[in-house]
């Protein structure tokens, strides 16, 4: 069936496959978590029963998202040794602990304490259990750290050697692990989990309250969504801005693609807003661009001269129209994002944050947003770098398996079935979860498990508290 097609093109296409739907579960995990753990602690210093409803409201539904997230990784980490063995020799003494060090750090504290957190709020002691979340909070930012750490050396690789075998070795493991895009990558991935789930938090609480104004759980979830995102989108524009001026250090070649920068600009570069960038031609065509915009964003200088693609061999360019485009995704929706943050904070200030329909209704459609744009993003970072999986110094053809394309192709296909048939069946359970509101008593998974098996559906309800607001 895949006779004559590239066995490197279907190994990429089947882990760009697991990948985004890995990704996005992971973004929201380690936002909820953190969430959960301010909703207990919130709980545990003002006695508020909204909070720990709200609590247990969302504990069940970071266990399924959770499990879903560990289930899609684990098959990313076959696949270094199925269809990209030449890059786990190649990089194996660097990627190897690091990898192993996320699993003794994030992976032990995240299962040590995860059982604890759900369902152990009436059987350790509250605070006990608080221990519990924060610690499962912060696995899951060490899990970002040491994925982070290994995906940053693979972008901008510091602190090795090659030895006689060709294998890249670790010589000063500081500037491995604080490899200089580390700390943006980093910052921008936390803060782009924790807006994603705000998102998603605010959109749930947006479609109770479009349904009933009064309800004290989507009430407190929707204020406090929309809060991140009116303090954190900013942020995460100016974290991204300087992400940027670092990708242009350190890997120039991603920011021409990223700009649709075929050719150089001697006297400043203008911003291409949009386009259809031709690969084969060497430009963007119909571009609709602001001069000089550019080289003043990148540089800080409307003259300041901007290389192009046209400085790099051709052999070594990225995927221009792909990086072009999910960069424009990215962006757009960061933008629209903070706008939603505005929205809500003028409704606020007019005391019309819970009655304003068209805020609702806008939250509601970001729901998704977060997610699209981690993916665009990750799309940016993975294809900029192409043709490389080590900037600069091993190409992605050199880090494949010797295998023949019906082999990598056939489990493609299965991945594929398997995946959508699986996390299809796991997003609509929990968007049943999210369809219900939170209610007074909610229960965490220990107590609502057994109900649910027996087909019994507690009763809504409505808790009118004078402080949510």
């Amino acid at each position: 069936m895949f006779e004559g097609w590239d066995a490197v093109v279907l190994a990429r296409a089947q882990f760009a496959f697991t990948m985004s739907f890995h990704i996005v579960f992971p973004a929201f995990s380690i936002g909820l978590a953190s969430y959960l753990a301010v909703l207990e602690a919130l709980w545990l210093w003002t006695g508020r029963k909204v909070f720990i409803n709200l609590f247990n409201y969302w504990l069940k539904i970071f266990a399924v998202a959770f499990g879903m997230g560990v289930v899609s990784g684990i098959v990313m980490s076959y696949q270094f040794g199925t269809n990209w063995s030449a890059f786990s020799d190649k990089t194996g003494p660097v990627i190897g602990p690091l990898m192993a060090y996320e699993v003794l750090t994030a992976f032990f504290l995240e299962a040590g304490f995860l059982g604890v957190m759900l369902f152990g709020l009436e059987r350790v002691g509250h605070k006990l259990h608080f221990l519990a979340t924060l610690m499962v909070a912060i696995g899951t930012l060490f899990s970002a750290f040491w994925i982070l750490s290994s995906n940053s050396w693979m972008q901008t690789p510091a602190g090795y050697a090659i030895n006689a075998d060709g294998q890249f070795v670790a010589a000063d493991w500081l500037q491995v692990i604080f490899n200089p895009s580390f700390p943006y990558r980093l910052v921008h991935m936390v803060l782009a989990a924790y807006l994603t789930t705000a998102l998603v938090v605010g959109a749930v609480g947006a479609y109770h309250l479009l349904r009933d104004q009064h309800l004290a759980g989507p009430r407190v979830m929707f204020s406090m969504a929309m809060w991140m995102a009116t303090l954190v989108a900013p942020i995460q524009i100016l974290a991204g801005d300087q992400h940027g001026l670092n990708t242009l250090e350190h890997q120039p070649t991603k920011i021409m693609a990223m700009e649709g920068h075929y050719e150089s600009h001697k006297d400043g570069a203008p911003l291409i807003l949009f386009g259809l960038p031709d690969q084969a031609a060497g430009k963007v065509k119909y571009a609709l661009e602001i001069p000089k915009l550019g080289s003043l964003i990148l540089k800080h200088s409307p003259d300041a001269p901007m290389a192009g693609l046209d400085t790099v061999p051709r052999e070594n360019w990225p995927p221009v129209p792909i990086t072009f485009w999910s960069f424009r995704i990215m962006v757009g929706l960061g933008f629209l994002i903070m706008g939603l943050g505005l929205i809500s904070l003028w409704m606020r200030w007019r005391g019309k944050l819970y009655e304003f329909r068209p805020l609702h209704l806008f939250a509601m459609a970001m729901g998704p947003a977060g997610f699209i744009a981690v993916l665009a993003g990750w799309i940016t970072t993975e294809t900029g770098r192409q043709p490389f999986t080590v900037y600069g110094l091993l190409r992605t053809v050199e880090s494949a398996s010797p295998l023949a394309a019906p082999a990598v192709g056939s489990s493609l296909i299965i991945f594929i079935i398997v995946y959508f048939a699986v996390f299809t069946t796991g997003v609509i359970y929990l968007l049943r979860l999210m369809a219900a509101p939170p209610h007074p008593g909610e229960q965490g998974p220990s107590h609502d498990a057994p109900a649910r098996a027996a087909g019994i559906t507690p009763a809504a309800g409505v808790v009118v508290e004078g402080a949510a607001r």
